[in-house]
């Protein structure tokens, strides 16, 4: 059997279609806005971890303190490789370069590596647009540039560029492949055997450096710790580019601010609401506590319209909110805006559940001014009055 409190709370609901509509709606407006910024926020920070920390050495390990090379270096490999969560690892030796081809000339970073390994570990081989990534392996006359340093010195597949630098060994050597990353590393970095490093800048077999995957990359300061214990410089990726964390952190606090005061606005279009209920009902409230209705009961009866209207809002502004970002999601972007093919949307049922359930309490606790009200009313005054 329904309570009586709740069933004064739906005829006052019913009653007042017009004002209830718009509380609904202005509840609904406002939830629906926070869902699509909130797929909006969620699809950009993975986009954004996609583009960068997908892409990123998680841990990169340097030599110890006061040495250039890391000397015997397969045995470090392997007992970082035991580390519980480390998935690849690659080994290299980067250096300064000095490039030469027809009339142009360039310097940038030459990173000696092993082909599959660096790729298990940046996914090097997914950035390639020209070539083939594999004759990295095969040939070791052979060099991957970016699309801007390719552009920068008019350099195609099949050229022949010379590369020298001071006490270097010069060599030509053949681009192979064109890689494009969308960053500034595509006219700063390029890429040669890990053999032919070694063999350019005359140095025995040594190396300057470890990149490693992890299983999660959020274990990456507690496993460059660990490696540091074994006497090696090591930091992790929220160390080396703290920019990515600082740039969701950014966006993430001023979105919910905004979306904070959204929520405020159209929560006091509750308040008012029931205000004017409150208003308009005060010689009914006051029958009710001369019939013996507690002052709890009726606290009750305007706790519950508060409570239905922000649940409704909720509900419907949320399915609103949903449909309209995944609607968003799909419209494809024009070819080339920011590395995009569509605006980046993910929406999370967690986010949804989240999302209303905070709008509910949050109108429920709107209500807690207007209902105490109604339950402080004096029952004589209010009979009499109206």
């Amino acid at each position: 059997m329904m309570r009586y409190e709740l069933f004064i709370a739906l005829r006052h609901i019913r009653a007042r279609k017009r004002q209830t509509i718009l509380s609904v709606a202005a509840i609904g407006i406002a939830v629906m806005i926070l869902m699509v910024s909130q797929a909006f926020m969620a699809g950009f920070t993975q986009e954004l971890y996609s583009k960068t920390v997908y892409n990123l050495p998680h841990v990169i390990v340097s030599p110890q303190d006061g040495d250039d090379y890391i000397h015997l270096y397969k045995n470090i490999v392997d007992k970082i490789n035991n580390i519980d969560g480390v998935i690849a690892s690659s080994p290299y030796l980067v250096g300064e370069a000095s490039f030469k081809f027809k009339d142009n000339t360039k310097n940038a970073a030459l990173k000696g590596v092993m082909p599959s390994r660096e790729n298990a570990v940046a996914h090097t081989k997914d950035d390639i647009i020209k070539g083939n990534y594999d004759e990295l392996t095969y040939s070791d006359k052979s060099i991957i540039v970016g699309d801007k340093f390719a552009e920068d010195m008019e350099l195609d597949i099949g050229d022949n560029v010379e590369v020298s630098f001071p006490n270097a060994n010069p060599v030509s050597l053949k681009v192979v492949a064109i890689y494009d990353t969308g960053t500034a590393l595509d006219e700063s970095l390029t890429y040669i055997s890990l053999h032919k490093a070694q063999d350019f800048y005359d140095t025995t077999d040594v190396i300057n450096g470890i990149s490693l995957r992890l299983a999660d990359f959020n274990r990456d300061r507690e496993i460059a710790q660990m490696i540091e214990d074994y006497g090696y410089n090591a930091a992790g990726w929220t160390d080396n580019n703290p920019e990515i964390l600082r740039t969701i952190a950014i966006e993430t606090v001023s979105n919910n601010v905004t979306l904070g005061f959204i929520l405020l606005i159209a929560s006091f279009g509750v308040v008012s609401t029931l205000n004017m209920v409150v208003m308009s009902k005060v010689k009914e409230i006051g029958i009710l506590l001369a019939m013996g209705a507690s002052k709890s009961s009726i606290r009750f009866i305007f706790l519950i319209e508060s409570g239905l209207l922000g649940l409704a809002g909720a509900v419907l502004g949320t399915a609103a909110g949903v449909t309209l970002a995944l609607s968003i999601g799909t419209y494809p972007l024009p070819e080339g805006v920011y590395g995009l093919d569509s605006i980046p949307v993910v929406v999370r049922a967690g986010d949804v559940l989240t999302i209303i359930t905070i709008v509910f309490l949050l109108n429920l606790f709107a209500g807690l001014y207007p209902a105490q009200k109604a339950a402080s009313l004096d029952p004589v005054e209010a009979i009499s009055t109206h």
